[in-house]
């Protein structure tokens, strides 16, 4: 979701209204997801790089994050969403810690749209840690290191029992993963937007539908 602050930026609004504009997309983009059918929605809401902004900036998001876990759960809990949250949870302060367990707790039970937040999540990160889970298995015994596989490692993420990505979508015109979901993306259909992420509606989460439904997907594999 990327183009907040270029949005802010050429309105001349501070940062924070850019974040607040992108909150609003991220709103939009789970009513469409929800009409349209869309089981699951991964949101790269804060990446483990995203703590080297400026203190500022950092407070800005981790408040905008406060409130929306506090006053929004039980809008979306009503729109039948259940929310995950994948990362490092524990740099964010407690009590938001608290609310991302809370929430999950309060939709547990809500089947319209699993809506995971990635918060302090970095691609590699994951993988490392998956890495060093596996490893102390097989130290311990309980694991035996050439029986690991791709299934196993998959297991080990911090995604495990999520579908991978059918499809990845940046906006604002960067052309690049960043460090997510570098694994579950290995066969993932790209697409990148010009628009800002504020500017993300109902019309351009159609738009990457369709291009998604023109896209053959072969796996390594030739069509039949």
């Amino acid at each position: 979701m990327d183009g907040n602050g270029r949005w802010a930026s050429m309105r001349g609004l501070p940062l924070l209204a850019g974040h607040r504009a992108g909150a609003e997309a991220v709103q939009r983009t789970v009513r469409a997801a929800i009409s349209r059918g869309v089981g699951w929605i991964t949101l790269y809401a804060f990446s483990s790089e995203n703590w080297r902004r400026a203190p500022g900036e950092v407070a800005d998001l981790t408040g905008l994050l406060r409130y929306y876990l506090r006053h929004k759960v039980a809008e979306l809990s009503r729109e039948g969403v259940c929310l995950r949250f994948i990362g490092d949870l524990a740099r964010f302060p407690a009590d938001i810690q608290e609310e991302a367990r809370r929430a999950e707790a309060v939709t547990a039970g809500n089947t319209s749209l699993v809506l995971v937040l990635a918060l302090s999540y970095g691609g590699r990160a994951d993988i490392v840690q998956a890495a060093t889970h596996l490893a102390q298995a097989v130290a311990r015994g309980e694991r035996v290191a050439t029986d690991i596989d791709e299934t196993a490692f998959a297991g080990a993420l911090l995604t495990a029992g999520m579908p991978d990505p059918d499809l990845v979508v940046r906006t604002s015109g960067e052309c690049r993963l960043s460090n997510f979901l570098l694994w579950q993306s290995a066969y993932a259909e790209l697409v990148f937007l010009d628009t800002p992420w504020p500017d993300f509606d109902e019309t351009h989460f159609d738009t990457v539908l369709n291009i998604y439904s023109r896209r053959e997907r072969r796996f390594g594999a030739r069509p039949v």
